[in-house]
C-alpha cells in the first residue's frame, strides 16, 4: 500500500511512487475522476476527458510495469486551460461564441506533456479570451475559490479553473497562461504555486492568443519542485514559435536546492505598500524576514517607475493586441460576449499604429531602465496580489487585480508566486519572486528555499 494520498500527492511524489511501483496511474486517475465528480460545484473543469484518461492510465501502468517507462512524468495526470488546443477537440477560450470551435492543431506544450507520458484529465475554465484577473465568466460560469465553502470568492484569472483544480485536489498540476498575471493571480488566491516564464521560454503555438508580445504559458502546481519539473519538460525551442528560438533548453533542478545564502533580494519601495491589505503586508514582511534568516541579503534599490505605470502600459498593449484577435467578436453586439470583457478589449480599436509602436518602444526603454536599476539584485520581492480573494459580488470589473503582476510581463521578467500565509479568515496570501529574463532557475531556487523553511503548502481547503 502506498503511503501517499493519490488525490493530494505532488507530481514529484507520484513520480517516485510510480517508479517504485507502490502506486498505479490507474488508481490515481480513478481517485481524481471520482473527486472531480463529487466537486462539480467548484466548476473547475469545462470538460473532463474521463474515458481517454482512464485508457491512458491503463496504458501507462502497463508500460511502467513492463519496464517501458518513458520518463519521470509517465502516468502523472495534468489539466489544461481551455486555451490549449488539442486537435479534434473543442477549445472555447472561455467564450460562448466559440463553444463549438474544434481545435485545428495540438499545441506544442500539449505534445510535449503527452510525449513525457502525462495524462490529460480535461480542460479547465478560463475568463473569456483570457482577458481578466478576477476569474469571472458571465456566460460559461465562474469557478469557486475552494478556500471559502460559504461565500463565492474570486478564484483569480484568467486561469481560474486551473488554479481551483490544483488547489481543490482535482489535478496534481495544471497549465495556465499569463499575459498580465493570469498564472500568478489564481495561484495566489488559491494558495498554490504559479510559474510565469520569460516570453519565448515555452512555446505558445496552439495556444489561443491574447497578446503575442506578452503571452506566456506556465504551470500551476502544489510545490515549487513540481513547477520546476513541468518547466523542464515544456521549455525549449519550437520552430513553430519563433520567440522560442532565442532560448536554449533549461533544467532548473540542479540548482533547485541551492539555497538563498548570498543572494541579493530587493524589496519593493515604501510607496508601493499603500493600497495593500494589512494582512497581505504582514505576510510579505514575514517572508522577507524568513529569506533574510536563510542568508539572503535584503536590498532596497529605487525603482525607475511605479508598478501602476507598468500596469497601465501593459493594459494598453493587451487591448491593442487582443483587439487584433477578437475585435470582430467584441464589436458584434449580437454575439454573447461577456459584458465585462468588451470594455477591456474595445479600447484597442482606437489606438493608432503610431501610438502602438511608441508604446512598444517605451516598453523596451523601460526594460532597459529596470534591468539597470536591478542589475545587482537576483530578484525583486512583492506581494503577488494586494488583497486576499474577494467575494464575487464585491469585484470592481473596471479594475484589475494585476497591480504587482503586470510588471513581470511588461518588463520581460520571469516570476514565481508561492503561498506565504493565511488571513484570519483562512484565505491564502502569496509572495511574488520576480527575476531577470531567463532566470527561472533562480526564481524556483528562491521559492524552494522559502517553501521548505515554512509550512504553508501543507494546508488544504475543505
Amino acid at each position: 500500500m502506498s503511503r501517499i494520498d493519490p488525490v493530494w500527492a505532488t507530481v514529484a511524489e507520484l513520480s517516485t511512487a510510480f517508479g517504485e511501483r507502490t502506486l498505479s496511474p490507474v488508481d490515481v486517475v480513478d481517485a481524481l475522476l471520482d473527486r472531480i465528480g463529487k466537486r462539480e460545484a467548484l466548476h473547475a473543469y469545462i470538460a473532463v476527458h474521463e474515458a481517454e484518461a482512464r485508457l491512458a492510465a491503463e496504458a501507462a501502468d502497463k508500460a511502467i510495469r513492463s519496464g517501458h517507462r518513458v520518463g519521470p512524468l509517465h502516468g502523472v495526470p495534468i489539466a489544461l486551460k481551455d486555451l490549449v488546443d488539442l486537435q479534434g477537440r473543442v477549445t472555447t477560450g472561455g467564450s460562448k461564441v466559440w463553444q463549438d470551435r474544434v481545435s485545428p492543431v495540438t499545441a506544442t506544450l500539449a505534445e510535449r506533456l503527452v510525449a513525457a507520458g502525462m495524462i490529460v484529465l480535461g480542460k479547465t475554465h478560463t475568463v473569456e479570451f483570457a482577458m481578466g484577473s478576477f476569474g469571472t465568466n458571465t456566460h460559461m460560469g465562474t469557478p469557486r475559490n475552494p478556500w471559502d465553502p460559504t461565500v463565492h470568492r474570486t478564484p483569480g484569472g484568467s486561469s481560474s479553473g486551473s488554479g481551483v483544480a490544483v488547489a481543490a485536489g482535482l489535478a496534481p498540476v495544471a497549465i495556465g497562461t499569463d499575459t498580465g498575471g493570469s498564472v500568478r493571480i489564481p495561484a495566489a488566491w488559491c494558495g498554490i504555486v504559479g510559474l510565469k516564464v520569460t516570453a519565448g521560454r515555452i512555446s505558445t503555438y496552439g495556444v489561443l492568443p491574447l497578446s503575442t508580445t506578452l503571452d506566456t504559458p506556465g504551470p500551476l502546481a502544489r510545490s515549487v519542485e513540481d513547477a520546476a519539473l513541468i518547466f523542464r519538460v515544456l521549455n525549449g525551442p519550437d520552430p513553430r514559435d519563433p520567440q522560442t528560438l532565442a532560448w536554449t533548453p533549461a533544467d532548473p533542478l540542479p540548482q533547485l536546492r541551492g539555497g538563498v545564502a548570498g543572494l541579493r533580494l530587493a524589496v519593493m519601495p515604501e510607496a508601493e505598500r499603500a493600497g495593500v491589505a494589512a494582512d497581505v503586508l504582514a505576510a510579505y514582511d514575514a517572508s522577507v524576514d524568513a529569506l533574510a534568516g536563510l542568508g539572503a541579503r535584503i536590498v532596497r534599490p529605487p525603482l525607475p517607475h511605479r508598478f501602476s505605470d507598468y500596469a497601465a502600459a501593459t493594459g494598453r498593449i493587451i487591448s491593442v493586441e487582443g483587439y487584433r484577435f477578437v475585435g470582430h467578436l467584441v464589436d458584434d453586439m449580437s454575439l454573447p460576449v461577456d459584458p465585462h470583457i468588451r470594455p477591456r478589449i474595445q479600447p484597442g480599436r482606437n489606438v493608432s499604429a503610431r501610438d502602438y509602436l511608441v508604446t512598444l518602444a517605451e516598453m523596451s526603454e523601460h526594460r532597459r531602465q529596470f534591468a539597470a536599476a536591478l542589475a545587482d539584485a537576483d530578484a525583486l520581492l512583492t506581494p503577488t496580489v494586494q488583497t486576499a480573494a474577494l467575494p464575487i459580488d464585491q469585484v470592481d470589473q473596471s479594475g484589475t487585480a494585476a497591480y504587482f503582476t503586470r510588471a513581470g510581463n511588461y518588463l520581460g521578467l520571469c516570476a514565481l508566486a508561492v503561498p506565504n500565509g493565511f488571513t484570519p479568515e483562512g484565505l491564502p496570501t502569496s509572495l511574488q519572486i520576480l527575476c531577470h529574463a531567463g532566470q527561472e532557475a533562480t526564481a524556483l531556487r528562491i521559492g524552494w528555499a522559502y517553501e521548505h523553511a515554512t509550512d504553508w503548502t501543507a494546508r488544504r481547503p475543505a
